[in-house]
């Protein structure tokens, strides 16, 4: 179970502008619609529970006012907008820490819309796909002797992203891929220009190539729910390869650790946080979009949405490759770090990027307490009515019975 620690935030101030709110309150007229399959009735019942007496959590006490704050635990469920925040933060900590002295550019790939809905009946193996596909369209490129001057290994991570602004389904990879490689012998390192990977169109062609000949692979070995006869696959196939697939790369802002903190919020989170929802009624969810932008939907379709972005279970939807494969951490990436802080790299840094150390797999896991602290400034040891250093902790039992089932009114 979590660790339960203060709920503090915009949830904490409004509990019913929540999504948990939403589910408890909707999600029986959604299940009258939609018929959802188990995984999304398992990610609506731990929403609903999140931070609440059905899932234990501990009392804190003040020894010297009597001040008491309950403080349940988190669900822990990947998509839940409560949890994971302390997981995003290790986890951005531990990518940071592996990061190579070298420029970084950041790398988006899409699919045209033609194929969402086959992606939707097909999300495990299509998912799948489309990071292979992109790690694979970098990798062939990076060890193309026309690009970088001779085949080297680059370091990148894969992240799936199934979502818009507005919620809508829309699959697509962000990548970080570092600028330049590891010559394959493993003495050199190889840079990329400052500003200029590979030609976007390229990148769209493979990556193309290479998403509809796995389609094609997985139809003739039977293993792609696809209704479409051989014909109309056929015409789909040609229609889709008539179309320009959009590849888009940039430098990243700020530098790589800064995308690395970018994909965090995609990492550990699914579709909406509970600070961007603006007003919720029996008849309408009003949630931000970008800046002061913001749209609006009926409950039942704002849960349609939301839970049209739950993960298959037990799917991975970040990768890494390259030097930044697990199996080349202490081998091949190592060399590339000590090739590059050794020498004067050819290609410059961003002068916002700070030189890495060394990877290490002892990075410090900070309590609960320790971690709020540094991140927010929050001292859950302080009472917030005398403001001593006097708050004790009181283990809670779980409640004898839970919160009503999602769909239920409480």
């Amino acid at each position: 179970m979590a660790c339960a620690h203060a709920n503090v935030g915009h949830a904490a101030r409004d509990p019913d502008r929540t999504v948990a709110a939403i589910f408890r309150q909707h999600f029986a007229a959604f299940r009258a619609r939609y018929g959802p399959p188990p995984s999304c009735e398992r990610v609506a019942r731990d929403l609903v529970r999140c931070r609440t007496a059905a899932l234990g959590g501990h009392r804190d006490v003040c020894a010297a006012c009597g001040f008491t704050r309950p403080a349940y635990n988190s669900c822990r469920n990947r998509h839940c907008p409560q949890c994971q925040a302390r997981r995003q933060a290790q986890w951005v900590e531990h990518r940071v820490a592996r990061l190579i002295p070298t420029h970084y550019f950041h790398v988006v790939f899409t699919i045209p819309r033609d194929l969402h809905g086959l992606v939707r009946r097909n999300r495990r193996r299509l998912y799948a796909l489309l990071l292979q596909s992109a790690a694979a369209a970098l990798t062939t490129l990076a060890h193309d002797p026309r690009w970088l001057g001779e085949a080297a290994d680059l370091a990148i991570t894969t992240v799936l992203h199934t979502w818009t602004r507005e919620l809508h389904f829309h699959p697509h990879v962000h990548c970080l891929v570092s600028g330049g490689g590891l010559s394959r012998d493993g003495t050199r390192w190889i840079p990329a220009p400052p500003r200029f990977l590979f030609p976007v169109h390229v990148l769209g062609r493979l990556f193309r190539g290479t998403v509809l000949a796995g389609l094609a692979a997985l139809r003739a070995a039977g293993q792609l729910d696809d209704d479409a006869p051989d014909r109309a696959a056929r015409r789909r196939r040609q229609r889709l390869y008539d179309q320009s697939w959009v590849v888009y790369a940039k430098r990243p802002f700020g530098g790589p650790a800064q995308v690395f903190r970018y994909l965090g919020h995609y990492t550990h989170r699914v579709a909406i946080t509970n600070h961007r929802l603006l007003h919720v009624d029996d008849t309408t969810v009003v949630f931000r979009t970008r800046g002061r932008a913001h749209t609006a939907c009926p409950p039942v379709e704002f849960l349609r949405r939301f839970l049209e972005h739950v993960l298959p279970p037990h799917f991975v939807k970040i990768r890494h490759s390259g030097l930044f494969a697990a199996a080349h951490v202490h081998t091949r990436l190592a060399q590339a770090r000590a090739l590059l802080t050794t020498t004067t790299p050819a290609t410059p840094i961003f002068p916002a990027d700070p030189v890495p150390a060394p990877a290490s797999s002892a990075i410090a896991v900070r309590s609960v307490a320790a971690w709020l602290l540094a991140v927010s400034g929050i001292d859950l040891t302080r009472c917030p009515r005398c403001h001593r250093r006097t708050i004790q902790r009181q283990v809670l039992p779980l409640a004898s019975r839970g919160p009503p089932h999602p769909g239920c009114r409480p």
